[in-house]
């Protein structure tokens, strides 16, 4: 089976509620994912925005996320509270979820999460690495994908 991730607060191509974006609470959403292949030591999941008018903004990297878990609850992460797991640093500065902030009037942006099972149980970045590169750090290690796409507009 492929892997697949799932929000209970919004389906493929669907809005991302305001309450997870910085018009809201600005708290991470749901996710699950399921059908991880055999190898998997953790995961990593990541969020960025290729709409964003200076070039992909990175909202989210969350890494060393154990192998028997699968799912992070509504607010896992949030800029006032630290998560279980290691974060990178995101284009807002800060190591924690950055929900949809899109400019008001550009129109509808792309939010692509990626949750990827790894075959190590830890990337070793240090404190302070930058969403991208926690991505590329992880794509050395990466055994299966998986993607969701949720819309968000002000």
């Amino acid at each position: 089976m492929a892997m697949r991730l799932t929000s209970t607060a919004f389906g493929e191509g669907e809005p991302i509620p305001a309450e997870h974006s910085c018009e809201g609470s600005d708290r991470s959403p749901p996710l699950q994912w399921q059908g991880a292949p055999e190898g998997t030591q953790s995961f990593a999941l990541v969020c960025d925005d290729p709409d964003a008018p200076g070039g992909t903004f990175a909202h989210w990297a969350i890494y060393d996320i154990p192998a028997e878990v699968t799912y992070l609850e509504s607010g896992h992460s949030a800029p006032d509270g630290p998560s279980r797991y290691p974060e990178g640093t995101n284009d807002f500065g800060r190591a924690a979820w950055g929900g949809p902030c899109p400019p008001p009037g550009h129109g509808p942006h792309q939010y692509h999460f990626r949750v990827l099972a790894l075959g190590v149980t830890s990337l070793d970045s240090p404190d302070g690495t930058r969403v991208p590169e926690v991505e590329r750090m992880a794509r050395d290690h990466v055994l299966d994908e998986a993607r969701l796409v949720g819309l968000y507009e002000r």
